[in-house]
């Protein structure tokens, strides 16, 4: 039985020789050679009965044309060809074309029913859907000064895990405090993430992405091996659809990356955003182009049920974060590059309240500002004490005060970014790379009178606020490629961060430097270098301070094995 394959290759064979018009070694072909030809086709199964007679029926008309025509031009040539010339038979013009185009459609037809002609192609669906992901290896080690303060409370720690009583009379336990004098060295850990795009339409994108982490926090996808080899964990890192009507407007949904030009002093790299953003980007002519982005991200919504056992439910107080962005992109010459954008950001109602008078030791379930506590924080914000606990009039100096806190300021912020790309000699290339970010909502007298007295950290010995609102970075990249995609690329790289305590929200920034939010001071030095395509290692230094109150330094060393595909 001859193969699908090989029906092919004999039908396209017997087409080409019989089209061409070449001589075989085998005696010349008689007048019906077309006929033959034909019939043989529709044996093979390549021609349809019906459509096989039309083409016979054709060609038997046109070869008595041609006939007749021939004998015509003989009687007016002269002599007959000399015995032994070879003689090709004539095939109309008309025929030979539907002959190919009869078996081209034929043939593509089996061969789309059986899947034999294209079998490594797949169904329409999964052309549309494509594959990403990354993995990295870091080793980490963290070294803290023997002179660090051992009394820096974890306010994180504090929110999650309480309310803690902060009346030394009614408690003998310590607040949760920060580790700050013992080293943690060679912590190894892992960073795995893997997306999928799917294109709906022409103009619709659906993406989801899955990550590791060794909790819910939304500025690391970092994972902590060991824990007795136990099995870890997977989030669910993106999750978004994009509609782009037009190659300069794009509308985004869901949970989805930064669409901001920003650094990882305002938001981590890992970060993403939950809410709705448009994008435009315009090229105005060959060396300029303008961008802008605007959007609205919920931070953190109201409980329904909070107090869960209460009758009275807390009022709806969304957190939310407004923002704007616009900048442009100026191509100077061939050798410089420069890209800069202006941002205001506007986190809605992420400042702590205090609350109503409340007597949680009399059995009230919580206080009315305990949801207006930050979801998530890291450290170096100036906080307060939420609550206002009625001391119990039998007992007022032991009555207990569990309290929570939460932010003492405002955060408005404009945020300045500048990039400069430069083509240097010798190959090199040069990155140089500037922020900075101001808190427009930082008012001193402002957080005295919303914290009612109550603020807890950030002060002198005075009792004078020891904040600000500023923080800038300035960063230079160095050497043959800026962005590593093949082995042999390379580049190092040197940056300095200072970060007042209230320039921006501690939750949200890169949790390495200073081990992540404000109130930071300090270096960072580092390299790349491409071990083969789309793999590269790098190295890195932090060494960091605090910038006001006690002593905390922290100097941190990343190993790393970055791959992507």
């Amino acid at each position: 039985m001859i193969s699908n394959v090989n029906r092919l290759s004999l039908a396209v064979g017997m087409v080409i020789a019989t089209l061409v018009g070449q001589a075989a070694a085998a005696p010349a072909p008689s007048e019906n050679a077309t006929i033959n030809l034909i019939r043989l086709l529709v044996e093979q199964g390549i021609l349809k009965q019906d459509k096989a007679d039309a083409l016979i029926a054709q060609a038997q008309n046109e070869a008595a044309q041609a006939k007749q025509a021939a004998a015509s031009t003989a009687v007016a040539a002269g002599p007959v060809a000399a015995p032994g010339d070879v003689r090709v038979q004539y095939v109309p013009a008309a025929v030979r074309d539907q002959i190919r185009d009869q078996v081209k459609a034929e043939v593509m037809a089996t061969a789309k029913q059986e899947n034999w002609a294209a079998p490594n192609t797949f169904p329409d669906w999964a052309s549309r859907i494509s594959f990403d992901g990354d993995i990295r290896l870091r080793d980490e080690s963290r070294y803290y000064s023997g002179s660090n303060s051992n009394e820096i409370v974890d306010f994180a720690r504090l929110n999650n895990n309480g309310p803690y009583d902060v009346n030394p009379n009614s408690s003998t336990a310590l607040p949760p405090l920060l580790n700050t004098r013992e080293d943690r060295t060679n912590l190894f850990r892992l960073r795995a993430r893997l997306g999928m795009k799917a294109e709906i339409s022409p103009e619709w994108t659906a993406g989801i992405r899955i990550g590791t982490g060794s909790d819910n926090n939304p500025v690391s996808t970092t994972q902590n091996l060991g824990g007795g080899f136990a099995k870890k964990d997977i989030w669910l890192d993106q999750g978004y659809l994009t509609w782009k009507p037009s190659d300069e407007l794009t509308l985004t949904g869901g949970r989805f990356g930064n669409p901001f030009m920003s650094t990882d002093m305002l938001y981590s790299n890992d970060l993403n955003f939950d809410g709705v953003a448009a994008i435009f980007d315009h090229k105005l002519n060959r060396d300029w182009g303008v961008f802008g982005t605007v959007g609205a991200f919920p931070v953190d919504y109201t409980s329904d049920t909070t107090t869960s056992n209460g009758f009275d439910k807390e009022e709806s107080d969304n957190k939310w974060l407004y923002g704007a962005q616009v900048g442009a992109k100026w191509a100077i010459n061939s050798n410089n590059r420069l890209k800069g954008a202006l941002a205001y950001y506007r986190f809605e109602d992420i400042q702590g309240q205090r609350s109503s008078p409340c007597e949680p030791w009399a059995g009230a379930p919580g206080c009315d500002s305990d949801g207006t506590r930050a979801a998530f924080m890291q450290k170096g914000n100036s906080v307060f004490l939420l609550r206002d606990i009625t001391p119990n009039p039998l007992n007022p100096t032991t009555t207990p005060q569990p309290q929570f806190v939460g932010l003492a300021s405002e955060f408005n912020l404009l945020d300045l970014n500048l990039v400069w790309d430069a083509d240097l000699p010798a190959d090199f290339k040069l990155r140089s790379q500037g922020n900075y970010i101001h808190n427009l909502g930082y008012d001193e007298g402002d957080m005295r009178k919303r914290s009612a007295g109550q603020l807890v950290n950030n002060l002198d010995s005075s009792g004078n606020i020891e904040s600000g609102a500023n923080a800038w970075m300035v960063q230079f990249t160095l050497g043959n490629a800026l962005d590593l995609k093949k082995q042999g690329d390379w580049n190092l790289f040197a940056g300095y961060k200072y970060i007042q305590p209230d320039a921006l929200p501690d939750g949200f920034n890169d949790s390495s430097f200073h081990l992540g939010g404000t109130n930071a001071k300090g270096y960072i030095l580092g390299g790349n270098y491409g071990l083969a395509k789309n793999v590269y290692a790098t190295g890195r230094w932090m060494s960091t301070e605090a910038v006001y109150g006690a002593p905390f330094d922290i100097d941190v060393l990343q190993l790393e094995i970055n791959t992507r595909f």
